[in-house]
């Protein structure tokens, strides 16, 4: 990583956003949240706020490169009746 990489990462500010839904809910509200960008991980957490999985995503992670974990937030959201979603963004200084 570059000095201007390591600046700008500095620059950039965090915050965390959670939604709580029912199975069904969750992959479009993921497809959702990516479609919005600026997002740099999502946690899926059980009833009980433990954590089920916890994606890193890049800017480069889209498409057909994230249909695999798109399949693994199914299955487990066939499995649970309600997760939430815990999704970190990131806030570019202006």
């Amino acid at each position: 990583m570059n000095e201007t990489n390591k600046d700008e990462r500095k620059s950039e500010k965090t915050r965390t956003e959670e939604f709580k839904l029912n199975g069904g809910e969750i992959i479009n509200k993921i497809k959702e949240l990516i479609h919005e960008g600026n997002i740099r991980r999502i946690i899926l957490k059980d009833e009980t706020g433990k954590t089920f999985l916890e994606i890193p995503l890049t800017v480069g992670l889209v498409g057909a490169a994230f249909a695999p974990v798109l399949a693994a937030i199914g299955a487990i959201a066939a499995l649970v009746s309600k997760m939430t979603i815990v999704v970190e963004k990131v806030d570019k200084p202006s």
